[in-house]
């Protein structure tokens, strides 16, 4: 059984490459933080696979996020304070994971991947 994190970027942000690289750190920890041990010992294991996937907005963010919560998997939805680059809160991304690779591909297997 393989295991992975996948994290949801809204596009329609444009941010620089520093605040996107941040809010995806922000995502992925908050997510592994809630995290059963069992799952995140799994995927340690296996070396922490993540992967970024492309969205257009919020509204498909949160389409998602609540999508993740349906199936039972851990969500972060990930909302930046507005203090730097934003001039107000902003829901950035979205972190669903860890956990079994195929389970999380019932939610996200249809997203591309950032490139």
């Amino acid at each position: 059984m393989s295991y992975k994190q996948v994290i949801l970027v809204r596009m329609d942000l444009k941010m620089p490459k520093g605040k996107f690289a941040a809010q995806c750190a922000h995502a992925s920890v908050e997510a592994v933080l809630g995290s059963s041990s069992d799952k995140l010992n799994a995927w340690k294991r296996e070396g922490m696979k993540k992967v970024v996937l492309k969205v257009v907005d919020e509204e498909e963010l949160r389409y998602y996020h609540k999508k993740a919560k349906s199936h039972k998997l851990k969500s972060a939805l990930i909302t930046d304070a507005g203090r730097t680059y934003f001039s107000k809160p902003t829901t950035t991304c979205c972190a669903i994971g860890p956990d079994e690779e195929g389970k999380i591909d019932v939610v996200t297997g249809e997203l591309k991947m950032v490139s």
